[in-house]
């Protein structure tokens, strides 16, 4: 097959990958690609290149596929490596697409605009494949390498430069079957003493983790088999609908959690990585009678000991273990929704008059509906954990725990799911790390409603400082007025200062069909009853 020019070639290519908005910036180094695009799909003009990243790996998330974003080469390439490195961490499927300066100049070192040195090294570290594009008949075979990597679990980011003659190029395209990617499956001898141990546990606990995703059917049905308790990391929610009543959810370093874990006798982990942040900072105690599922080898045993560690798909593993699973004992599935109703019961107290925000979202909400969170105090105390998800599709945030991807995310969200509404979770301080977003929300006009919870600052830093040192630094920040701000970028803007308004503010602006930006007074909304500071160490005399 023929094309005219490599923007030409990359429609071709999306459209078989299913992708039909692609978010980014223009530039004179991949104008060809931007101008095919915006011409045959959606092109969406972010204002910044790491919110180009952050959008099309929600877009990819909320679709249950793949993202793609394209930006500049040498700062414009630079630009996106930390959103690249939320990516790689949460095992993400993004294919990023920059261009290069022309192919006689690379590598030249004579300062050709926009160049850089070894910009290919760079995306390699930020970046599950990367790759260069060396000729015209080669672009194709490249974009779909870069895909089939980005989509072959556990996922990631794939980046491909691009250099801007070869761009311009007519390409020529040839498609060649690949070959499917090899699943590791757990020898017989594994698995038999996993069945075993399966078959002789009277109190068992599963842990969903981001892997587990791939495998909610089966999740579903050894939950039903077991009579287990469910605990999830973040990645993990919503694998089975957290209304669900075995579903405990992300709450396994609470008390009653601690003590649930303490007494199985039996746990199954799914998929999941441990993070400092769900572990305690690994001082979690888990069960000697671990199994353990992972698709990634390297993460077998890396945490945690396994008894039995099973390396293979999870749906695979968990359909072979079925039939050697046994009821719970007498009164332990019952445990798992006395623990479940606690933990729940015990953090809707605490986080005081935001819980009625809380609640408002989840009742204006329709079962199908995103949630992006940005790295905030509400969405690390209350967003993460109580406010339910239904579908792991409809849960993001990022993963790495960088602070501003929140919007971004949003954006690619509500535009890769625009029959549902979205709803982001942002602070004044994440808000503003890309203010400049807004406008991209004032563009494109997506069905979003966009909530800042205003404290003047960096409110868990803040929070750190004032319970570990005698002054502060760096956490208060100058804060816009968001009405007005919101008039300047034409976008609807509500206020919620007492309990009593979370309810009709929230149900107004889900129940429009485009942008509503909400703020949130925590000032004149009032305190939790109980500051959150993260689960971090810090040393004292």
């Amino acid at each position: 097959m023929r094309y005219d020019t490599g923007g030409d070639l990359l429609v071709a290519v999306l459209r078989e990958l299913g992708i039909d908005t692609v978010f980014g910036i223009v530039s004179v180094h991949n104008l060809p690609l931007v101008e095919a695009v915006d011409r045959e799909l959606r092109f969406v003009p972010v204002r910044h290149e790491a919110s180009a990243v952050n959008a099309a790996d929600a877009y990819g998330r909320a679709r249950g596929g793949l993202g793609c974003a394209l930006t500049s080469t040498g700062t414009g390439a630079g630009n996106a490596a930390g959103s690249l490195i939320e990516s790689l961490s949460s095992g993400t499927s993004v294919l990023h697409i920059t261009g290069q300066v022309e192919s006689e100049f690379l590598g030249s070192g004579r300062g050709f605009i926009h160049e850089t040195k070894d910009q290919l090294g760079m995306l390699t570290a930020v970046s599950k494949y990367a790759a260069s594009v060396p000729s015209a008949d080669s672009a194709g075979r490249i974009l779909r390498e870069a895909a089939r990597a980005a989509l072959a679990a556990p996922g990631g980011p794939a980046s491909v430069e691009w250099p801007i003659d070869l761009q311009y190029a007519a390409q020529t395209d040839e498609v060649t079957p690949f070959a499917e990617p090899v699943v590791p499956t757990p020898d017989e001898a594994e698995l038999a003493a996993t069945a075993a141990l399966l078959a002789s546990a009277e109190r068992p606990v599963i842990w969903a983790g981001g892997g587990a995703t791939r495998a909610r059917t089966q999740l579903a049905d050894l939950l039903a088999a077991t009579g287990a308790a469910l605990l999830t990391s973040n990645s993990g929610r919503g694998s089975v609908p957290e209304d669900h009543p075995q579903v405990v959810g992300n709450f396994a370093t609470t008390p009653a959690g601690r003590a649930l874990l303490a007494d199985a006798d039996v746990l199954i982990t799914i998929g999941t990585h441990f993070r400092s942040n769900e572990t305690s900072d690994y001082g979690l105690k888990l069960p000697e009678a671990h199994i353990q599922i992972d698709v990634d080898a390297a993460a077998l045993g890396r945490v945690y000991p396994a008894k039995v560690a099973l390396h293979g798909d999870a749906a695979e593993v968990i359909e072979r273990l079925l039939p050697h699973a046994r009821p719970a004992e007498a009164g332990w599935t019952a445990r798992a929704t006395e623990v479940r109703n606690e933990v729940r019961a015990t953090l809707h107290d605490n986080i005081g008059p935001q819980a009625a925000i809380c609640d408002a979202i989840r009742a204006a909400l329709p079962r199908e509906a995103v949630v992006a969170r940005d790295v905030t105090i509400p969405s690390s105390s209350w967003g993460n954990r109580l406010l339910d998800m239904y579908d792991p599709r409809d849960n993001v945030f990022p993963r790495g725990g960088g602070i501003g991807q929140g919007l971004g995310m949003g954006i690619g969200a509500a535009l890769g799911r625009p029959d549902a509404p979205t709803v982001v979770i942002a602070g004044d301080g994440g808000l503003a790390v890309h203010l400049g977003e807004l406008l991209t929300v004032a563009q494109e006009r997506p069905r979003l409603t966009l909530i800042v919870f205003n404290d003047g600052g960096y409110g868990v830093l803040r929070n750190m400082q004032d319970a570990h040192s005698d002054r502060r630094s760096g956490v208060d920040l100058a804060t816009p007025d968001f009405e007005l701000l919101a008039r300047a970028c034409g976008l609807p803007y509500l206020r919620i200062s007492a309990a009593e308004h979370a309810d009709p503010v929230i149900s107004e602006a889900v129940a429009s069909d485009g942008p509503t930006l909400v703020e949130v007074d925590l000032a004149a909304l009032g305190p939790m009853k109980n500051p959150f500071t993260p689960p971090v160490k810090i040393p004292t005399a």
